[in-house]
C-alpha cells in the first residue's frame, strides 16, 4: 500500500511540475552540440566528407531554420503562401549549409569558453568565446527558442554582428528592388557558389 502511495506521489507530482524542470538550460544544450561537433572534427578518421556530413547531422537537430527563415524574410514571410514557405525553408536551408559546412574544413583546434546566459520567457542568449590556439577570443553569441524541452538556435551574433539581421537586409534590398523569385533564384544559384560570398 506505501509503495503504491509513493508511486501515485510521484506521478501526481511529475503531472504538476512543468516539463522543462528536467529540460536541459540553454547552455547546457548548446554545450551539449558544440561538443558533438568538436567531436567530429577532431576526429582525424574521418575523411572531410563525412565530417561534413556529420555535422550537417548535427546542425539539423540544433538549429531551427524555419524560425531563422521566416525572421530573414521578415515582413515578406507573411506574403508567402504555405508552399512557399517551405520551400523558401528548403532553398535557405541548402544555402547555409554550403556556404558556412565547409568552412569546418580549416578547424585548428579553437575552443569555446561559456561567459553567459540570459533567459527571456522562452527565448534565451547564451554568450561565449571562441578561443583561437594563439589565445584571440572571438565574441558569439547564440540565440535559442524553447520547443517542449528542447532549445534550438535560431540565430547566431559574431562579434555583435547578427546572422539574422544582416541576411535580412540583404534579402529585402532583393525583394524590393525586384522580386521574392528573384531571391530565391539568387539563393539556388549562391549555394552553387564559392564560400563565404554574399547575396549582391
Amino acid at each position: 500500500m506505501r509503495r503504491a502511495l509513493l508511486v501515485a506521489s510521484m506521478m501526481a507530482l511529475a503531472l504538476v511540475l512543468p516539463a522543462r524542470a528536467w529540460a536541459l538550460t540553454a547552455t547546457e544544450e548548446l554545450r551539449r552540440y558544440t561538443d558533438r561537433v568538436l567531436g567530429v572534427l577532431q576526429d582525424s578518421a574521418l575523411t572531410p566528407a563525412a565530417r561534413r556530413a556529420l555535422v550537417r547531422d548535427i546542425a539539423q537537430q540544433a538549429f531551427d531554420v524555419r524560425e531563422t527563415a521566416r525572421r530573414v524574410l521578415g515582413q515578406h514571410w507573411v506574403a508567402r503562401t504555405g508552399a512557399e514557405q517551405q520551400e523558401f525553408v528548403r532553398v535557405f536551408r541548402d544555402f547555409l549549409e554550403r556556404t558556412y559546412l565547409p568552412w569546418i574544413d580549416h578547424y585548428r583546434g579553437e575552443r569555446v569558453r561559456y561567459v553567459s546566459e540570459r533567459l527571456e520567457g522562452e527565448r534565451a542568449a547564451v554568450r561565449a568565446m571562441i578561443v583561437t590556439r594563439l589565445g584571440i577570443e572571438i565574441p558569439v553569441e547564440s540565440r535559442l527558442l524553447r520547443g517542449g524541452n528542447r532549445w534550438h538556435i535560431y540565430d547566431v551574433l559574431v562579434e555583435n554582428v547578427s546572422l539574422v539581421a544582416s541576411y535580412r537586409s540583404q534579402f529585402d534590398r532583393v525583394i524590393r528592388t525586384g522580386s521574392y523569385d528573384e531571391l530565391v533564384n539568387r539563393l539556388k544559384a549562391q549555394a552553387e557558389r564559392s564560400v563565404g560570398e554574399t547575396i549582391r
